[in-house]
């Protein structure tokens, strides 16, 4: 099981990932770095989409490829 993993664990959950997250922004900001945070929720979100189209779009358009492609079609 992964070292940070929230899910399914016992005494984790949505509240200790993102105390994980806001203290790993805070603890950036104070060394003077930058930090992303992109968070989607995947609920129903493609059931009426092409499957095969939005993968291709994502590859083609915003270059989305290698693991994280795998991981969506996957996913989906």
């Amino acid at each position: 099981m992964p070292l940070y993993q929230s899910a399914y664990r016992a005494n984790h959950s949505t509240e200790t990932v993102l105390l994980k997250i806001c203290n790993d922004a805070l603890l950036a900001a104070d060394e003077g770095e930058v930090t992303a945070l992109c968070m989607i929720d995947l609920t129903a979100a493609f059931d009426t989409v092409d499957h095969d189209l939005l993968l291709s779009k994502l590859q083609q358009m915003f270059g989305i490829n290698g693991v994280v492609l795998a991981w969506l079609r996957s996913y989906l």
